[in-house]
């Protein structure tokens, strides 16, 4: 198996197809680590792939995390997850740990290597043709291999813009914060012991990590004295989908096959699950199963996140749902259960969801117009 894209994707499916008793190489045109904007946030199921992968972070490495807290013009709900934890990772830390581990289960690495095209037998590296049984593009959201394959472009919504910033200080709680303006969000992560990673995402062209104490001053206070432990890099985030993404013998993983808004917080664990799904694919000689799988792995994301994203710039509804969301903990809980996989959406309940839903309506008429 060939592999074209060496960033997390491509090396999770490149370890999931190893331990299944492929030869695999992965061939990426950077050198390691490769890193990119990202939250930095793996969920719960998303951890619980890399641990069926052999990648494990020590302790010194990353932090987990237990749950989520919304924050919104003084109002604060949180969840925790029912098992188990999220880990906060730094990207290059991540990648660093799967290159060690991919090298470990025998993938042959390739960098500074870009895959030229695709080929009858397989693809082209440079000036020479690499004959192949199966294919895999993980080269990321302009996936080369996706326009070759005539697979794309991509559909969906509107882009928005992010940036990501570490910042020196001991993380002071166990959860991932998400801080709303209805200009952006900013999420905090806690990524090491004495370390967190902020992202500032939203939707105008003059968004700014200067300007994160303006927006979010609570969080300023938090971060104020504190040292950037890192540049700021850029990227785009969006919910985008394909109708398909095998074709033959080529599939495509991670940001190439498609991708959920950042606000879903899902980005990484899709991925790793994608992973898991393609190898379980690859040893029964059948595409179609990741295809499927592919889907009913992406189904409940995109839905949260297009929900998430209808509080975006919508201060009214967003200050009716974090009321409802406190006053009523035990729906939050169960919510987040259902977003990570550890419940199924049913396990929710109609009645649960009509008094949701009745709170929703109900809580602060007329409040929250004029709120940031």
């Amino acid at each position: 198996m060939f592999v074209a894209g060496g960033g997390p994707a491509g090396l999770a499916a490149a370890i999931a197809a190893r331990q299944r008793g492929f030869s695999v190489t992965v061939a990426d045109a950077a050198q390691p680590p490769i890193d990119k904007a990202c939250g930095e946030g793996v969920m719960p199921d998303g951890v619980a792939a890399l641990r069926s992968l052999g990648v494990v972070a020590g302790c010194d490495e990353a932090f987990p995390f237990h749950g989520i807290r919304f924050i919104a013009a003084g109002l604060s709900a949180e969840a925790r997850f029912p098992d188990g934890h999220g880990l906060g990772i730094r990207r290059i830390t991540l990648h660093r740990l799967l290159v060690t581990r991919a090298s470990e289960a025998g993938v042959v690495l390739s960098w500074g290597t870009p895959v030229r095209a695709l080929s009858p037998q397989g693809v082209q590296v440079g000036g020479q043709d690499v004959r192949c049984r199966w294919v895999l593009g993980a080269d990321g959201h302009n996936s080369r291999v996706r326009h070759w394959t005539g697979l794309g472009p991509l559909r969906g919504n509107r882009r928005r813009l992010g940036f990501r910033q570490h910042y020196r200080v001991p993380p002071w709680t166990d959860l991932v914060e998400v801080y709303w303006h209805r200009r952006c969000q900013a999420y905090v992560t806690p990524v090491r012991p004495d370390e967190v990673c902020v992202a500032l995402i939203g939707s105008e062209p003059s968004l700014r990590m200067t300007d994160l104490s303006t927006w979010f001053p609570d969080l300023g206070d938090r971060l104020k004295g504190a040292r950037a432990a890192s540049a700021v890099i850029g990227g785009i985030s969006a919910t985008n989908r394909l109708r398909s993404v095998t074709r033959g013998n080529l599939a495509l993983i991670g940001d190439a096959s498609g991708t959920v808004d950042a606000i879903s917080g899902e980005g990484l664990s899709l991925a790793f699950r994608q992973a898991i799904a393609v190898g379980e694919a690859l040893e029964k000689n059948d595409l179609t199963l990741y295809q499927a799988a592919h889907t009913r792995i992406g189904r409940l994301p995109k839905l949260m996140a297009r929900l998430m994203l209808t509080m975006d710039g919508r201060a009214w509804l967003r200050y009716r749902a974090l009321r409802a969301l406190a006053g009523h903990p035990h729906m939050f809980a169960r919510l987040l259960a259902v977003h990570v996989g550890a419940l199924p959406p049913t396990a929710v309940g109609l009645n649960a969801i009509l008094s949701f839903a009745w709170r929703l309506v109900t809580s602060g008429s007329g409040a929250g117009h004029n709120l940031p």
